[in-house]
């Protein structure tokens, strides 16, 4: 389905329900990206309250590279659809892999910088970046089961086990800014 245009100029109140027509795309991904990006931009906010530009600016990198990848994965599984209907599904599989691993890989770069946050970040904001930390642990694992579904006529592929890698490493930076 062709969408009215690009995700991240949509309200939320449009995006939601984008999100629940009964059309595979935008689907899980794009969800996962825009949690995502929800989480830097919280994580953005709280450096800002802890008056730390650095992390804040690597908050907004994030958010702008995640926020992306919402749009990037709608359009990947709408080709992988439209590739299946045309008898070209293996190459379209391989293709709609690659954003949900993009997703997991960022993750694990929010997970890790709302850890730097709940360590020196201001008191005020603390649960804003765990609240952030356990968003990012949470798209890591999500992607995981993208991943595996686009990759499942090609058992052993390695990005599978990258995927679940990276979930890990988010959830074990999560677990870590919760014991901080």
């Amino acid at each position: 389905m062709e969408l009215p245009r690009p995700l991240v100029e949509l309200t939320v109140a449009e995006w939601l329900d984008e999100l629940a027509l009964p059309s595979p795309s935008p689907g899980g991904g794009s969800a996962l990206a825009f949690a995502l990006a929800s989480a830097t931009a919280v994580l953005a906010m709280a450096a800002r309250v802890s008056e730390s530009s650095g992390l804040a600016a690597q908050a907004e990198t994030l958010r702008s590279r995640t926020a992306a990848l919402a749009q990037l994965d709608a359009d990947a599984y709408a080709a992988a659809l439209d590739a299946r209907a045309a008898n070209e599904a293996l190459r379209a599989d391989l293709r709609a892999a690659e954003p949900p691993l993009e997703i997991a890989r960022a993750a694990v770069d929010v997970a890790e910088l709302a850890m730097q946050l709940v360590q020196a970040g201001d008191q005020r904001v603390r649960a804003d970046a765990l609240a952030a930390a356990v968003l990012a642990a949470a798209a890591a694992r999500g992607a995981v089961a993208l991943v595996s579904v686009n990759l499942t006529t090609f058992e052993g592929d390695p990005r599978v086990a990258e995927a679940m890698q990276l979930a890990a490493a988010a959830e074990r930076a999560a677990a870590f800014a919760e014991r901080c």
